[in-house]
C-alpha cells in the first residue's frame, strides 16, 4: 500500500475554498469583487510573477502598503511561490524602515506607488534588488495577477518551510523578526475558527492593517478557509464603516479598542442601523467599561470576544467569550485550541492561582524563533516554553488578567509597580481621555512612575495634574502616585493599538 502525503500549506486553504466554491465571492475591495476561482488563480499568476524575478525559495520579499486586494495576493503570492513574506508598517520611513529591510534581507520588496520613494531611496543602503508596485501602475502585480495563463509553478513548498518573517510591534525594544511557517500558521488559523465562532456566513468587514498580524492571521486568512464573503477597506473610518455595517449586513468586525471607542461616539452610531453585527472583536488593550456598556445598550445581541496573543503566537494565544465578559470584564480569556499556557515565576515553578508570574506557552502555532538573533530566540525559548513577558494571573479556571509587560514593570526606589494598575485608576476619572504610565530615569527613585494623560475635550488641563496625583494617592499606595504628569495631545500608538511606550520613556524630559 503506498502512503499518501499531504501539506497544510496557507495557500492551500484558499484552493480549498476555490475547489469547493469557485464561484462564491472571496473578496471585495473598493470596486472590485474576486470569486475564489478567479483569487486563487490570480494568487498563482502573481507567484509566477514574483519567481520570474530571480527569487528563489527562501528569499525574503518585503511589503510595504496600504490595505488592498493586492497586498493580500502578495502574501498569498509569497506563499504559493515559497518565499517569506515580510510585511512593514507603510507609516515606517528612514531609517526604522531601513533596518527591517536589512535585518529581514529582503531582496525584493512589493510597495504601494505612492511608498515607492521610501524604498528606492534605501536600495543601495539594505540590498533590496527588485521593486514591484503592488497596484494602480502599469505592470504592476495586481495587473500581471489579473490576466494571462495559469500555469503549474515549479516549486517544492513544505508546511514546515517559512512563510512569513512577523515583526514584533517594537513597544519595548527593537523588533524582531518571528519565523512563522505555514503549518504554524494554519494551527492558529484553526484555533481561530473554534474560538471565535467563526461561520463563513459572517459576511465579516476588515479594516485594521493586514501588515498587522491580528487583521490577517486572526480575521481575514481563517474566513478565506471557510470560504466567506470578506470585504476590506484600505483604512478604517469610523463614519465610513457604520455606513457600510449598516448598507451592507456584516455580522463581523474587528478593531482595537480605540477605533471602537470613535466609532460608539460618532455622532451617527445612533442612527445607524447595525442590527446585522453580531460578533465584535477587539485586542490590544481592554475595552473600556463605559463603551463595551453603550454598544450592549444600543445593540443587545452583539457579543464581544476579546483576543489575546503576540506575533510569536500566530499571534492567538487567548479568548475572552461573549458569556464571559458581565463576569469577567478585566480578563483576556482562556487559552484556545492549540495553545497550551503556565504562568510562572522567575525560577519557571507554576505559581498558584491568582498570583503574579509570566505567562509563558507550548504550542505548535509558535514561531521558530527570531530571524538572525540567537541569543533572543535562546532566551525566549527555554526549558520547552516560550517566554512571552507579559505579567499575568490566572484563576482556578484558567482565565488569565494580563497585569502588564514584564519590561513595563517600574521599579520605584526599589519596589515593583505595575502601570497597568495606575493606568487603569487614572481611566477611571472623568477628565481622563487615554492614560498611559512608564517608568523614567530617576537618580532617587531609581525609576519615577510617570503619567502621560490626553484629557477629555471639557477637561481642565492646568488641573487635571494635580487633581489627577490626588486620585490616585486616594485609591493606591504613595509609592504608586505619580511623581510626574504629563498632559499630551495623543499617545504614540501603532496601527494595532498597542501604546509604544519606548517612544514615552526614551522622549524628552
Amino acid at each position: 500500500m503506498t502512503a499518501v502525503t499531504t501539506s497544510s500549506r496557507v495557500d492551500d486553504l484558499l484552493h480549498r475554498s476555490a475547489v469547493r466554491s469557485p464561484g462564491n465571492t472571496a473578496l471585495v475591495f473598493a470596486d472590485r469583487e474576486w470569486t475564489y476561482a478567479e483569487l486563487d488563480d490570480a494568487v498563482t499568476r502573481a507567484a509566477a510573477r514574483l519567481l520570474a524575478t530571480g527569487a528563489v525559495k527562501g528569499d525574503r520579499v518585503a511589503a510595504y502598503g496600504r490595505n488592498s486586494d493586492a497586498y493580500l495576493i502578495g502574501f498569498l503570492a509569497c506563499a504559493r511561490a515559497g518565499l517569506v513574506h515580510v510585511p512593514i508598517n507603510f507609516a515606517l520611513q528612514g531609517a526604522e524602515l531601513a533596518y527591517l529591510l536589512e535585518q529581514s534581507g529582503s531582496t525584493v520588496a512589493l510597495v504601494d506607488p505612492a511608498l515607492r520613494s521610501a524604498v528606492d531611496a534605501l536600495r543601495t543602503e539594505t540590498g533590496v534588488e527588485q521593486v514591484l508596485e503592488l497596484r494602480d501602475a502599469p505592470g504592476s502585480l495586481l495587473e500581471e495577477a489579473s490576466r494571462g495563463s495559469v500555469l503549474a509553478l515549479d516549486t517544492d513548498v513544505a508546511d514546515t518551510d517559512l512563510v512569513q518573517l512577523l515583526y514584533t510591534s517594537g513597544t519595548t525594544s527593537r523588533p524582531k523578526g518571528a519565523m512563522m511557517t505555514h503549518r504554524g500558521l494554519v494551527h492558529e488559523y484553526l484555533s481561530c475558527l473554534v474560538g471565535l465562532d467563526m461561520d463563513a456566513g459572517d459576511n465579516p468587514l476588515h479594516a485594521m492593517p493586514l501588515y498587522h498580524s491580528a487583521q490577517l492571521h486572526v480575521f481575514l486568512m481563517p474566513w478565506l478557509s471557510l470560504g466567506a464573503r470578506n470585504t476590506l477597506v484600505e483604512a478604517p473610518d469610523p463614519q465610513d464603516l457604520l455606513r457600510r455595517i449598516e448598507a451592507d449586513g456584516h455580522g463581523a468586525f474587528f478593531a482595537a479598542p480605540t477605533l471602537w471607542v470613535a466609532m460608539a461616539n460618532h455622532p451617527s452610531f445612533d442612527d445607524r442601523d447595525l442590527s446585522s453585527l453580531r460578533k465584535a472583536y477587539y485586542g490590544a488593550s481592554i475595552m473600556p467599561g463605559p463603551v463595551l456598556d453603550r454598544l450592549r445598550a444600543a445593540l443587545p445581541d452583539l457579543g464581544f470576544y476579546n483576543c489575546f496573543g503576540q506575533s510569536e503566537i500566530g499571534p492567538l494565544a487567548t479568548v475572552l467569550r461573549p458569556e464571559d465578559h458581565a463576569a469577567r470584564p478585566s480578563s483576556a480569556g482562556r487559552s484556545v485550541l492549540f495553545v497550551e499556557l503556565r504562568v510562572v515565576d522567575e525560577q519557571g515553578a507554576e505559581v498558584a492561582p491568582g498570583e503574579l508570574g509570566e505567562v509563558v506557552y507550548r504550542s505548535p502555532q509558535l514561531c521558530e524563533g527570531y530571524w538572525d538573533k540567537p541569543e533572543e530566540t535562546a532566551d525566549a525559548f527555554r526549558d520547552g516554553w516560550f517566554h512571552s513577558g507579559d505579567l499575568v494571573r490566572a484563576d482556578t479556571e484558567g482565565y488569565i488578567e494580563v497585569v502588564d509587560r514584564i519590561k513595563d514593570v517600574i521599579n520605584t526606589g526599589g519596589v515593583l509597580v505595575a502601570s497597568r494598575e495606575i493606568e487603569d485608576v487614572l481611566f477611571a476619572h472623568p477628565g481622563v481621555a487615554e492614560a498611559a504610565v512608564v517608568g523614567t530615569p530617576d537618580q532617587r527613585w531609581i525609576e519615577a512612575v510617570t503619567a502621560f494623560v490626553v484629557p477629555t475635550a471639557d477637561a481642565d488641563a492646568d488641573a487635571l495634574p494635580g487633581e489627577l496625583v490626588e486620585h490616585v494617592r486616594a485609591n493606591l499606595a504613595p509609592f504608586k502616585v505619580p511623581k510626574t504628569v504629563r498632559i499630551v495631545s495623543e499617545l504614540p500608538r501603532n496601527a494595532s493599538g498597542k501604546i509604544l511606550k519606548r517612544e514615552l520613556r526614551d522622549g524628552p524630559a
